[in-house]
């Protein structure tokens, strides 16, 4: 064969070498309800739990035996409710075995083994049961949309334009594509007790392009989705512990560990430097004080946060004088300004992502404990933890 004809082979071939799978766009939800005992929308697919509070549906994606990119977007609007709200997008990894969509619906019981302190069921997982896998964790803004043409009493600063009408959210969870491909289970859950809530959009893009394909194996989720699963206040008296079984040696293996404060007012959990460790089989592999300082740069989604005047002293020109001087003045505050424990209203929650290199077949352990404040009458100290392992075969 001469080079001119091996040429040739090779520019009509490798083409179809590298060709990538067809981009799929998946629209999950269009201005879809959220909310408690308030309007249910029109997608009749659309499936709604705990009186309006959890909606999800099923879905269908095409395989991609090769991999590819998966970016997932939100959008969210508030229709009436004022305040900040935990919020939650899962999947059910694995819909042959039980999930919270069951306990939620069907009205089946949480398997006993699931729970912490046999008062807070479905966290932990089994061999019949698995908490949903977070794809995005979030917290509304205070009344982004609804409340936005309003001016809210001159709550707005000068250096916002405008208040914003909308909030998205976009992130990459190609990692989780061997759980969000093919036919599974999406739903979202806020923690409204409004019977306006709020509105959301959904959609997963998935690009094609050929990337390392992950496993995923679900372990523990503390958020209180349905019924029977309570608030999670329990770090405060105890050491959230699971055993697990991998039946295989994995490789490269990654912890991803999200986690959030809330509750318990100024000197709660959601406004104090709260240290989270964790352990597996008795190594220590994360020890950190989960913290976000950088809420101010939410402000703009934030029309109805609670403002007061806080007193400080401002260097300013001073044109006549042409120079700088210094004088008393008071500057608005506004909750949604405060740093917390790693969360702002408008923000999601970033996971921490632990390499754990190889984990050989057999039993683990995973340990989770957390300098958290008890939970008092009106003073709901608690704490979101959710966490899974990505993983080659």
């Amino acid at each position: 064969m001469n080079k001119t004809l091996a040429y040739s082979i090779l520019f009509l071939v490798i083409p179809y070498l590298i060709r990538a799978q067809d981009s799929f766009d998946l629209n999950v939800f269009r201005n879809q309800p959220v909310n408690y005992e308030g309007i249910t929308g029109d997608d009749k697919n659309a499936i709604k739990i705990q009186k309006g509070r959890l909606v999800y549906k099923k879905v269908k994606v095409p395989k991609y035996r090769e991999g590819s990119d998966v970016n997932l977007k939100l959008r969210l609007k508030s229709m009436g409710d004022r305040w900040d709200k935990s919020g939650s997008c899962f999947v059910v990894s694995n819909p042959e075995l039980m999930s919270i969509l069951d306990t939620g619906e069907d009205g089946k019981e949480f398997p006993i083994e699931s729970g912490v302190m046999s008062r807070n069921l479905g966290i932990k997982s089994t061999s019949e049961y698995l908490p949903v896998v977070e794809l995005l964790r979030f917290v509304t803004p205070f009344g982004a949309g609804y409340y936005s043409e309003n001016n809210e009493g001159h709550r707005k600063p000068v250096y916002i334009p405008k208040w914003e009408n909308e909030i998205v959210w976009e992130k990459d969870i190609s990692h989780l594509l061997s759980i969000t491909e093919g036919e599974f289970y999406l739903g979202v859950w806020i923690d409204t007790w409004t019977k306006e809530g709020f509105e959301i959009d959904l959609s997963l893009h998935y690009s094609g392009r050929r990337d390392a394909l992950k496993q995923v194996k679900p372990l523990l989720n503390t958020i209180g989705y349905v019924k029977g699963q309570n608030l999670p206040e329990f770090f405060a008296d105890t050491t959230l512990t699971h055993t697990f079984t991998i039946e295989n040696k994995i490789k490269n293996a990654k912890l991803y560990f999200l986690t959030s404060g809330h509750g318990g007012h100024s000197g709660g959990d959601e406004f104090s430097r709260k240290k989270n460790q964790v352990w597996l089989d008795g190594k220590s592999i994360l020890d950190t004080i989960p913290w976000r300082d950088d809420c101010a740069s939410f402000r703009r989604y934030n029309p109805t946060s609670g403002v007061w005047l806080k007193k400080d002293t401002a260097s300013y020109i001073d044109f006549e004088a042409r120079k700088y001087k210094v004088k008393e003045i008071e500057e608005r505050i506004a909750s949604s300004d405060l740093s917390r424990s790693n969360w702002c209203p408008g923000s999601i929650v970033e996971p921490y992502i632990v390499k754990l290199g190889d984990l050989e077949s057999g039993t683990h352990q995973i340990e989770i404990a957390i300098d958290a404040a008890r939970a008092e009458k009106e003073k709901y100290n608690h704490w979101l933890v959710s966490a899974y392992l990505i993983y080659e075969e």
